[in-house]
């Protein structure tokens, strides 16, 4: 019921925090090659390197370098990807993302153009771009899989530490609804599309906010006392990707231990 055995999978902002875990999962509930992408080649080819030396993983982690926000990027990485695994794709999560804070008055545009060029039209170029091979692989049984990363405040308004994430939190929101239409588009051709929307785990891109609030805080409020763990990544990941969900099609999962039902934090 959960495995994803003899599955390829491509994981976009593979090689740090979310994404990792993300791969971590995959490959070890059986996924035959896991693509590890990002804009950094080395910090692929890092991540590749510590999954391959994972004495429990028996499936296979390839770097391979490419900016989601670039259609050129995104059509060279596809191109890569079908010559390597003979044209099977079975699994994207559409991790890769961006953040940006600054005060209302001073919060520049370029910075939100740059954070919903990766983290909304991005995902759509990723999954638009995926789409035909996904569909080659899927069937009524066991359709291809599309996770969406988005973020638990795309659900609820929360607070931003005075830093001023306008573009992050909207995008988000935003992504989650494109999830949504996605997979009514794209479950008629045996694809599912799902997105998870994470809380407060410890990342370098979230580790500045947790810094500012406090971690130890952020715990204490959150209804199961703690923040996520690599393992709340991975199950999820392995859950909508496995047999077990093979019939759900566009939720939209928080993942942050209850906490957007009690605290605006």
């Amino acid at each position: 019921m959960f495995s994803v055995r003899d599955k390829i999978a491509l994981v976009t902002g593979g090689s740090r925090g979310l994404g990792l875990y993300a791969a971590h999962g995959l490959l070890t509930a059986g996924a035959t090659k896991v693509y590890i992408s990002s804009r950094s080649g080395r910090a692929c080819d890092e991540a590749a390197k510590e999954l391959n030396g994972d004495p429990t993983i028996s499936g296979k982690a390839v770097a391979i370098a490419g900016n989601f926000a670039n259609p050129d990027e995104i059509k060279r990485v596809f191109e890569f990807i079908e010559k390597d695994s003979c044209g099977k794709l079975d699994i994207v999560v559409a991790n890769a993302g961006a953040t940006w804070g600054a005060p209302l008055e001073s919060h520049p545009a370029q910075a939100f153009d740059r954070v919903f060029d990766l983290n909304v039209k991005g995902v759509f170029l990723t999954v638009q771009a995926a789409a035909p091979l996904l569909a080659q692989s899927g069937d009524a049984s066991d359709p291809a899989r599309v996770i969406v990363v988005g973020s638990i405040t795309g659900l609820s308004v929360a607070s931003n530490g005075g830093g001023g994430t306008y573009g992050y939190l909207a995008s988000k929101a935003a992504v989650h609804h494109l999830a949504r239409s996605l997979a009514v588009e794209l479950g008629p051709r045996n694809i599912t599309v799902n997105a998870i929307a994470p809380g407060f785990f410890p990342t370098k891109m979230s580790q500045g906010l947790i810094n500012m609030v406090g971690g130890e805080l952020l715990a204490e409020i959150n209804p199961r006392g703690r923040l996520g763990l690599p393992e709340d990544i991975e199950g999820v990941i392995v859950y909508l990707c496995s047999k077990a969900g093979s019939y759900v099609n566009g939720a939209v999962i928080p993942l942050d231990g209850g906490q957007h039902l009690v605290s605006k934090m």
